[in-house]
């Protein structure tokens, strides 16, 4: 890259809960022109200006025909596609990127989004000759490097099992809401005791203990990580991903709402997710500001032993959102320095190590645990 050269990074919903944590991460990155866009102009316009005159807007509809023209016209060298919930979404979007010439990344959480991607959309970024990385966030970028981490030299990998516990009072979208309801009492496969077993979302609650968070329950959650893992780690017995919420009320809630849906009583969830998600706020005053992220696994040492071991995150002040757009940032920044030169579309799975996110970690204060639980320590 020339110097003073900089990639034109258009972030689709930029003013929204992670683009815009996005945004203010990326508007100061060096070799980063930075373009918030979304849907409403004034929006758009007032937070970039919010920014220090460091970005740029454009009003921009996401779901238009002409979204590829209004790229390729705007000179978008990288797209980053916030604007969930992905769930519902196909691939216009990164087939739009791909025909504008433009590298792209999404934060994308939905299963067959994030599983079917490659497959849908490989051959239009590899004709482009540009880079295309789905599932930036959570999962599966930080849940991958983490199990990468903690079993590394390992013979086999028997179980992974983890679960995300966001605070309470920390911020969050209606798109949030919507993806966490579209699954709420549906069938999902899920990959245990070494075969396809058929089980439903937000039931069967389970005790979580966590390091630095008072135990929490916790019910299945739909990710893409439940088929792809299962994948890359062969001969895994079982693949578990929960999601625990502070306030045991507002579990319990999404637990019953899971049974109506089972017994045909509420048919689409995710239509109340406006209204739910204002209505969450009401819970505020019984939760806090701390939340985290527990990842256990179990299996066979380098050395032929049975071991159990489990990585925790704690984040105080709120700042629990900041991880799910971590991946997605420092992968733009590898991207302008050109150290991502191949082509094609591609989970996020392996293109980032745990230490690539420890700064952010530290950025935020947030405190990471390793603990050897030994081989018998329940869930």
């Amino acid at each position: 890259m020339a110097e003073g050269e900089k990639v034109k990074t258009v972030v689709l919903g930029g003013y929204g809960n992670f683009g815009a944590r996005i945004c203010r991460a990326l508007a100061d990155s060096p070799g980063i022109e930075l373009v918030v866009a979304g849907r409403d102009a004034h929006r758009a316009q007032a937070f970039a200006a919010s920014l220090g005159g460091q970005a740029t807007s454009l009003s921009i509809d996401w779901a238009s025909h002409g979204l590829a023209q209004t790229l390729q016209a705007v000179g978008a060298e990288l797209v980053i596609h916030t604007a969930g919930p992905f769930q519902a979404q196909g691939y216009d979007v990164p087939l739009a990127v791909a025909a504008a010439g433009a590298h792209y990344i999404d934060l994308a959480d939905g299963r067959r989004f994030v599983c079917d991607f490659t497959r849908a959309t490989d051959e239009a970024f590899r004709e482009s000759g540009r880079l295309a990385i789905t599932g930036a966030s959570t999962v599966p970028a930080l849940s991958s490097a983490v199990v990468d981490f903690l079993t590394k030299n390992w013979k086999q990998i028997d179980t992974i099992d983890f679960c995300i516990a966001p605070a309470q009072t920390a911020p969050r979208g209606v798109a949030t809401m919507s993806a966490v309801l579209n699954y709420c009492g549906a069938p999902i496969q899920v990959w245990q005791d070494g075969k396809w077993t058929t089980q439903r979302g937000w039931e069967d609650k389970v005790r979580i203990e966590f390091a630095r968070l008072q135990p929490r329950l916790g019910a299945l959650c739909d990710i893409p990580d439940l088929e792809l893992f299962p994948e890359k780690y062969q001969g895994i017995r079982t693949v578990v991903f929960r999601a625990a919420l502070e306030v045991g009320l507002t579990q319990r809630a999404l637990s019953v709402m899971a049974t109506f849906r089972r017994k045909g009583i509420i048919a689409q969830p995710e239509r109340l997710a406006s209204i739910l998600n204002s209505a969450a706020r009401a819970f505020d005053f019984l939760g806090s500001s701390l939340g985290g992220m527990v990842v256990r696994v179990s299996g066979t040492d380098a050395v032929g032993k049975a071991v159990r071991k489990a990585w925790h995150i704690a984040a105080d002040h709120d700042h629990g959102p900041e991880i799910p757009c971590m991946a997605a940032i420092l992968l733009a920044r590898r991207l302008a320095k050109k150290e991502l030169p191949q082509a094609g579309a591609h989970t996020s799975i392996g293109w980032l190590s745990l230490s690539d996110f420890e700064p952010e970690f530290a950025k935020w204060e947030m405190v990471t645990d390793v603990i050897d639980e030994g081989t018998d320590h329940g869930a």
